[in-house]
């Protein structure tokens, strides 16, 4: 999981603010994360979930991270559960100091260096998904194609869930439903692994209404990686065992 935690959100302190802790309904960040991450830790045997975020200033120097763990464990950034992600977002917000800019390559690129070192085993054991929310358009596209180039190549799906009432039109362009996202330099990807879902379409929905459209395109995008490489899928049985996620 990776969490937009720049200063365009609001101060979490104002009810206004897309990071506010409401002390009865949550907020749209909290929806989004329980709607979607209860359905991937189900695929997920061990039910730790790392997560990050990005676009903010960090103690102890305050200075500012677009890939920093919400426990503020960079040798553990795991969570147990998607409460356990709750809980650290929750207990991580009043000692951030929300900035910018809107910087996903760096976390796209973090999650890839893992997932290429999964290339190596020449099996089909972990797929790694990682779940991205923001309130706003990127300000590193071209970095962001590059690493979606990139990671194109690598057992992973990248999942971008717009938040708030931002203009999302130039996030459609890292989807690959319209058309095929290259790099800076011109080369395509190799297959499509971003979904990207505006929250507000769903605000009425149901979380499972959300979790469906989020999901959508994943196990198609899970059987063309293996199919690929000439990977054949394990049994269900050792499927689960094996199974991992980075983020829901």
């Amino acid at each position: 999981v990776a969490i937009d935690f720049t200063a365009s959100n609001g101060d979490p302190r104002n009810s206004c603010s897309l990071h506010y802790i409401h002390p009865y309904q949550p907020n749209e960040y909290l929806k989004a994360l329980v709607a979607v991450g209860e359905i991937c830790q189900d695929y997920d045997s061990d039910k730790m979930f790392p997560a990050f975020g990005f676009g903010a200033r960090i103690p102890p120097e305050y200075t500012v991270s677009h890939d920093f763990a919400i426990n503020f464990n960079e040798d553990n950034p795991e969570c147990a559960g998607i409460q356990g992600v709750v809980e650290a977002y929750q207990s991580c917000l009043p000692k951030l100091q929300l900035y910018g800019p809107t910087n996903i390559a760096p976390i796209i690129q973090k999650v890839a260096k893992s997932a290429s070192e999964e290339t190596n085993t020449k099996e089909a054991s972990q797929y790694f998904i990682l779940l991205i929310l923001t309130d706003g358009v990127i300000t590193d596209m071209a970095d962001t194609r590059e690493a979606i180039v990139h990671a194109s190549h690598l057992p992973m799906s990248v999942i971008i869930v717009g938040v708030g009432n931002a203009d999302f039109s130039d996030m459609q362009m890292l989807d690959g439903d319209d058309g095929i996202l290259r790099s800076p330099k011109g080369e395509p990807v190799l297959r499509d692994i971003v979904q990207f879902v505006p929250f507000r379409n769903f605000k009425h929905a149901s979380p499972a209404a959300l979790a469906k459209s989020v999901l959508a395109e994943v196990p198609n995008q899970v059987v063309d990686y293996y199919n690929g490489k000439g990977i054949k899928p394990k049994c269900s049985s050792e499927m689960y065992d094996s199974s991992r996620t980075l983020a829901p």
